[in-house]
């Protein structure tokens, strides 16, 4: 299960023209206006920073011939960074008016980032990444301190309208400080895009319906269609396909590190993009400045990543419990049961519905199971997710459908977020190539945890018919040859998608200079950014000034959401507009 959801939808205006209607109303200087930093010396190593034989040797894969292109690659990669960081005044990027299609408006601007294909190759061919900034704002006399660059996670999401967070009240201090910086890694979006499928082909026509419960017959055709998926990726992509890794992002955030003009990375990585971020202090870490780690994969190397994904399991068991908790609380306003069972009860019945006649004929088990996964996430969609079925219940499917529903162009954007996805995880590591251990370990799984167990399973299953013959063996994370600066890990303590066991996990490879917050009693993946004001106060001060709080500290949890009734809704009762983990 991708650790950021390929689909959010917590308002019916689209979160991204809501954020750009918001930073419509900021008055963001010019990029031009923006001071130039230094940038390091042509010839210059940083201190510490990772040699290429020597990390080899704990992550790299040797090739045949006995050729280490490990060490290759990351030798390639400095050798671009290096060129990157004398390419122009400017860092080597040249930012202008964004592409219509970026969905950006005016005070963003967009620039593109060259980097090399396979970086064992560095003079061969490129691929162009797609990067987004607005400067420093310099409110109330703040003095700049660089760049930002944030990654939203998945793997798979676009963090090109980060910049547009500036106009946040959560993010205003940092925005002050730090040119905001978002890019698309590659394969996303306008970045070199992946297709697993013919791009020209008209997408799968819903609904979809799903078993509660799979046959022997269902799982056949699965595995069947995770066969048939993996050959498409490698028809679509070629040889490119093997490139799509998380050592190559690392190298490629190297690269934008240098052409941002940046001596050393200030960095937030969100979900999977904590990973990208410890993977980069193991490599690089002379390189590294600050770095935010929010709601943190599990770095241990043999959960990388078939374990790590069977983990998150019990996580959405206990937050789908949550949410029909909070239902019930509200019985009252929404009528779904005074129980937890009995609101699951109320579910089950609308699952049982659709399964008959999918809802306005597009809505079957599949979507309804999708949506409603979405309360593990994010409890900001708890009131109109329950507000939904309590409609469907009364005979009104319109909430249901609206929220569940295909919308214009989500099935291209979600087709290339899972082709992302599972490149990127399949060649990170080694999964089992035999379907009988899939099968035993998640049979297993789902009597304690259903909800979600074989939907994560199926999503992942075209790793084990993978078509690449050499596959990456996960990086040692925390080994790295000299002591990292102070780093800032942020967690709730119930994320079902990153569980709480990997941000204690990530600490311990970091090390006694690495803090950890964590929000207790909470579950919504991706903590800093307007939820909870104690974490959103350390991550600021952290960044302003590099102080961390004690080693290990906690924040009480964020309020939950009030309930919304159906009249409510009717009446435009006003939400919140957070910012989304992406």
């Amino acid at each position: 299960m991708r650790t950021t959801p390929a689909r959010r939808r917590t308002t019916p205006t689209r979160r991204a023209a809501a954020l750009a209607a918001l930073s419509l109303a900021l008055c963001l200087p010019s990029p031009a206006v923006a001071a130039p930093t230094a940038r390091p010396r042509a010839a210059e190593r940083a201190p510490g920073e990772a040699d290429g034989t020597a990390t080899a040797r704990t992550s790299g894969t040797t090739a045949a011939g006995g050729t280490d292109r490990t060490a290759a690659e990351d030798a390639g990669a400095a050798r671009v960074a290096r060129r990157a960081a004398l390419a122009a005044p400017a860092g080597g990027l040249v930012f202008g008016r964004c592409p219509v299609v970026e969905e950006l408006p005016g005070p963003v601007r967009c620039a593109a980032l060259r980097v090399p294909l396979d970086y064992a190759r560095p003079d061969g061919p490129r691929i162009s990444l797609t990067v987004s900034r607005v400067p420093a704002t310099g409110r109330g006399g703040a003095a700049r301190q660089g760049a930002l660059v944030y990654n939203p996670g998945g793997p798979g999401a676009s963090g090109m309208h980060f910049p547009l967070f500036a106009g946040l009240p959560a993010w205003r201090g940092v925005a002050a400080a730090y040119d905001l910086v978002g890019y698309a890694p590659r394969g996303v979006g306008r970045s070199a895009p992946l297709s697993c499928r013919d791009p020209a082909a008209p997408a799968p026509a819903g609904p979809t319906l799903v078993p509660a419960e799979p046959s022997a017959a269902y799982k056949r055709e699965r595995v069947a269609e995770a066969r048939t998926y993996a050959l498409g990726c490698a028809r679509w992509a070629g040889g490119a396909l093997a490139h799509y890794t998380t050592l190559n992002n690392v190298r490629d955030l190297h690269v934008l590190r240098a052409a941002l003009g940046e001596e050393r990375l200030t960095f937030m990585g969100a979900s999977y993009g904590t990973y990208l971020g410890a993977v980069y202090a193991t490599r690089y870490p002379g390189y590294v400045r600050r770095m935010v780690f929010d709601s943190a994969v599990d770095p241990d190397p043999r959960r990388i990543w078939y374990r790590n994904n069977l983990d998150q399991a019990p996580g959405f068991e206990r937050r789908w419990s949550d949410f029909r908790t909070w239902a019930a609380r509200h019985h009252a306003t929404y009528g779904l049961g005074a129980t937890a069972r009995a609101v699951r009860a109320s579910y089950e019945r609308v699952r049982a519905a659709v399964a008959r006649e999918p809802a306005d004929g597009v809505v079957g088990t599949g979507e309804l199971h999708a949506a409603y996964l979405q309360t593990a996430y994010y409890d900001e969609v708890w009131p109109e997710r329950a507000a939904a079925l309590a409609a469907f219940l009364r005979g009104d499917p319109g909430p249901l459908v609206e929220q569940a529903g295909p919308r214009p162009g989500d099935a291209a954007r979600a087709a290339n977020a899972t082709a992302v996805y599972t490149a990127v995880l399949c060649n990170d590591a080694p999964w089992p190539a035999d379907w009988e251990t899939w099968d035993r370990d998640n049979t297993e799984l789902a009597r304690r945890a259903p909800f979600e167990t074989w939907a994560n399973a199926f999503l992942n299953l075209p790793c084990a018919f993978w078509p690449v013959a050499e596959r990456q063996r996960p990086v040692a994370v925390g080994a790295a040859p000299a002591r990292l600066p102070r780093t800032l890990i942020v967690a709730a303590e119930r994320d079902g998608a990153t569980p709480h066991r990997g941000a204690l996990e990530l600490q311990r490879r970091l090390g006694p200079r690495a803090a950890l917050v964590t929000e207790e009693g909470a579950g919504n993946h991706g903590v800093a950014g307007g939820r909870n004001a104690c974490v959103d106060r350390r991550v600021e001060r952290y960044l302003l000034t590099g102080a961390t709080p004690g080693w290990r500290t906690a924040c009480a949890p964020h309020p939950e959401p009030a309930p919304v009734s159906l009249d409510d809704r009717a009446a435009g009762a006003p939400r919140a507009l957070l910012p989304p983990v992406v």
